[in-house]
């Protein structure tokens, strides 16, 4: 018989969850069996909503914390365990909205200007000229850019999707004299320290960000992540359709690439605000 363990990977496999989730949810489950030095599928519910209150009261983590403690015991339990109603709710202080400081064309240029190394500066210039997420950018094979129809490919981003984003001339460029620079092998920003056998960390790209942010004297809170945000407000405020900076995203909801309208509250002055209005009559009648 398989293990609970080994279930639950199976589940999360079968489902496209990212190697991320594979980490957190069994990170989380791992840690709810430590607290009642039980078998987790020996639990009933009470035992369930006590863990997650004492999250909260006892150990004082975030409601984002307690939040995926939540989904992953919730996932346990409809999706592995099969037991159906779930009752078990998350009582917590709502987060906070804030709308993350967002940075200017010209910030964008002196962080990519203030990096040490050629390949750190064609890296961070393709993830912001390709809004891509951290875990994209890191997962790039030389295979995957196109130059012809100037198209980067995404390969099995979130939530287990493809698609393709527009290349710019000039992005192409860097990226061509790049490639005669270092010939990368498969993977298009290496590991120098393997060989070039294994593609650079998440941890890697996410410092090689903030050393040339501090570099370039940007005091503006954000990571890595920070150049995606750039790229969406600033394409809404160059008038592209929303649903077309949707598909560039990769946002399988287009609530998600809605958010980015704090940041551009002109864009109902531009053309495409029809476009938008019957975004959200379509996400209404879904919902």
């Amino acid at each position: 018989m398989k293990s609970l363990r080994q279930k639950m990977i199976d589940a999360m496999q079968l489902r496209g969850f990212s190697p991320r989730t594979h980490t957190s949810y069994l990170a989380a489950i791992r840690d709810l069996a430590k607290h009642y030095h039980q078998s987790p599928d020996q639990l009933n519910q009470d035992q369930l909503q006590a863990y997650l209150l004492s999250l909260i009261q006892e150990r004082g983590l975030s409601a984002s914390s307690c939040r995926l403690s939540l989904n992953a015991i919730h996932f346990l339990w409809m999706k592995v365990l099969e037991r159906g109603e779930f009752k078990v709710k998350l009582i917590a202080p709502k987060r906070p909205q804030r709308i993350p400081e967002l940075l200017t064309i010209d910030e964008v240029a002196r962080i990519i200007a203030a990096c040490n190394k050629h390949r750190d500066r064609v890296l961070l210039s393709t993830c912001y000229g390709c809004g891509l997420r951290v875990s994209e950018l890191v997962a790039l094979k030389v295979r995957h850019i196109d130059g012809r129809p100037r198209l980067l490919r995404i390969e099995q981003a979130k939530g287990a999707k493809d698609r393709y984003v527009r290349l710019s001339e000039r992005l192409l460029s860097r990226l061509r004299d790049y490639w005669r620079a270092y010939r990368p092998r498969e993977w298009l920003f290496s590991s120098q320290y393997y060989e070039q056998r294994t593609p650079i960390t998440i941890t890697t790209a996410q410092k090689i960000f903030t050393a040339a942010k501090n570099k370039a004297e940007i005091k503006k809170i954000g990571g890595i992540h920070s150049l995606r945000h750039a790229y969406a407000t600033h394409q809404l405020s160059q008038g592209m359709p929303i649903q077309e900076l949707q598909k560039m995203l990769g946002h399988s909801d287009i609530r998600s690439t809605l958010h980015y309208l704090h940041w551009v509250p002109q864009y109902q002055a531009c053309d495409h605000y029809a476009d938008l209005i019957a975004a959200l009559e379509e996400v209404s009648d879904e919902h």
